[in-house]
């Protein structure tokens, strides 16, 4: 299971993780927290979504969303708390953090038992999500790891809302990552505006790369579906998908047992996010 802050965040960092394990078979749960309503409009076809009512665009991206599920070959996907019931913030430091809808804003009890109901629900070995810096800080992103983290005690409590169904205890639990060299290449290569404020991470501190380059057509197609945000015949997201390691997805081990590690990676790093553990 992934908790993502907005749409489109699902297909930027785990895209082809999603593709692969749902091609394989993997039960695949996305939990995406806001509909993204304060993004910025890219495409000028949907220019009017850039001055119409922020709940417009919250239910236009909706639609791409699905549509970039679809083409990852997922389809278990649920709005934590419901579609609409917290907003997008906007970046750290524009207006939108001050909405009393904003996801940064949540009432973290509130947001915790909503999680907690789908982690029952869904009982997922294992469950990806942010950072505590969210990546790149943006507030939705750091929120979206806090109240993970906070959900998966609860979640396997019996004494927690029984009424919310059986206990279930999540057997591993990754941070997304790039690694800080990918960071700084992607910097000289093709001009990554915004390096110092996504310094990525070692990669002693990675415990998992996933292969998916076998997936990266279906990656780069979920991310087409997000045309509201967006741009693939230009700029950086048009470079970006056209370089293999796009492919290549990294994951920061947060809780749980390390596995083994996979045949021929030099760092020790697993190449299953299942590693040591069964499937089922």
């Amino acid at each position: 299971m992934l908790v993502h802050a907005h749409p489109d965040d699902e297909a930027i960092p785990t895209g082809a993780t999603m593709a692969r394990y749902a091609a394989e078979g993997v039960p695949v749960t996305l939990v995406t927290c806001t509909r993204g309503e304060h993004g910025e409009v890219v495409t000028d076809d949907l220019a009017y979504l850039r001055t119409a009512d922020p709940d417009e665009l919250g239910k236009h991206r909706e639609g791409e969303l699905a549509a970039a599920l679809a083409e990852l070959g997922v389809h278990r996907h649920a709005f934590l708390g419901g579609a609409g019931r917290w907003w997008d913030s906007g970046m750290a430091g524009t207006p939108e953090n001050e909405d009393p809808r904003a996801f940064a804003r949540a009432d973290l009890a509130e947001a915790v038992r909503a999680l907690v109901e789908v982690l029952r629900a869904e009982r997922p070995t294992v469950v990806v999500t942010d950072n505590e810096n969210g990546s790149y800080g943006h507030p939705d992103h750091i929120q979206a790891h806090r109240v993970t983290m906070a959900a998966l005690g609860p979640a396997a409590d019996p004494g927690y809302a029984p009424e919310l169904g059986e206990p279930w205890r999540v057997r591993k639990v990754y941070w997304t990552a790039i690694p800080r060299a990918a960071v700084l290449r992607m910097a000289e290569e093709i001009g990554f505006e915004i390096a110092e404020d996504m310094p990525g991470v070692p990669d002693e501190a990675i415990a998992a790369r996933i292969d998916g380059r076998d997936y990266l057509p279906a990656k780069i197609a979920a991310l087409g579906a997000h045309r509201s945000q967006v741009n693939l015949d230009e700029g950086f997201f048009a470079d970006l998908v056209k370089r293999e390691e796009f492919g290549l997805e990294h994951f920061q081990l947060a809780r749980g047992e390390r596995g083994p590690a996979g045949r021929g990676s030099e760092h020790g790093w697993e190449d299953d996010l299942f590693a040591g553990l069964s499937r089922e």
